[in-house]
């Protein structure tokens, strides 16, 4: 079967099998081979096309790497575990924002920490403005899954729905901004998802507890690492799903 991942990869970053050969040193019939024969390249020129099309090895070529060299690469997109969210420090959030230059990928329910920050909005904007590309996705407040939640959490039926219109009523400002989509999902919220380029922020959510009480991961994507693209595939199925809200 032909490797359609690395096909439509190339394709999204205007890639030809000439550019991709002259890039690695080989015949484009060998790069055409890659596709249409799924042969898999050495390791070398996986690294090579990886980095040329920004994703990962395990993405492209998910048989390629033995299991025991997997576990050590997962292991090491693991920058850091916080017990609780509210123990990161507080200059983090902006910090991976503005060192952001190709997107900014963001999946939560409300999320009403970051819009309390008055400089939120204006930074956005500008990192929009200088081309980075970025996908906000709130829930859906009128959705059953945001009303369990809102009970599971204690808070009453209601309240995440009215946090969410709050933060809505923040992110407007940016719905006509070139470069700024913003979602509305109804899925179940296993995590919440904050995405700054090749880092993430992955707050889980613990039955039980407010979303500040439960652990985060901060992980670095690594090629050849299959953690950090489970989740980047998970934000990627909620928002192929997912509408514009209802302003």
């Amino acid at each position: 079967m032909p490797n359609q991942r690395l096909r439509d990869s190339l394709l999204r970053n205007g890639l030809d099998f000439d550019q991709v050969a002259k890039a690695l040193g080989v015949d484009p019939k060998t790069v055409e081979r890659w596709i249409t024969q799924d042969r898999t390249p050495y390791p070398r020129h996986r690294h090579a096309i990886a980095a040329l099309v920004r994703e990962t090895e395990t993405y492209l070529w998910p048989d390629a790497i033995a299991p025991e060299k997997k576990k050590e690469i997962n292991d090491s997109e693991v920058v850091q575990v916080y017990a609780h969210r509210h123990t990161l420090p507080q200059d983090i959030w902006m910090q991976l924002i503005n060192q952001s230059k190709i997107s900014i990928s963001i999946l939560v329910y409300a999320a009403m920490f970051m819009v309390d920050n008055p400089a939120l909005i204006r930074t956005l904007r500008q990192k929009a403005e200088e081309g980075v590309k970025i996908r906000l996705l709130l829930g859906d407040p009128n959705s059953r899954e945001v009303a369990r939640r809102s009970e599971e959490e204690g808070i009453g039926k209601a309240a995440i729905g009215a946090k969410i219109r709050n933060a809505l009523a923040v992110y407007k400002p940016l719905a006509d901004v070139p470069g700024v989509e913003i979602r509305c999902h109804g899925t179940t919220l296993y995590n919440s998802i904050y995405r700054f380029d090749d880092e993430m922020l992955v707050n889980t959510h613990v039955h039980g507890f407010m979303a500040a009480h439960a652990p985060v991961l901060h992980l670095r994507r690594l090629s050849g690492g299959d953690l950090f693209e489970t989740y980047a595939e998970s934000f990627q199925g909620v928002w192929d799903g997912a509408k514009p809200p209802k302003w």
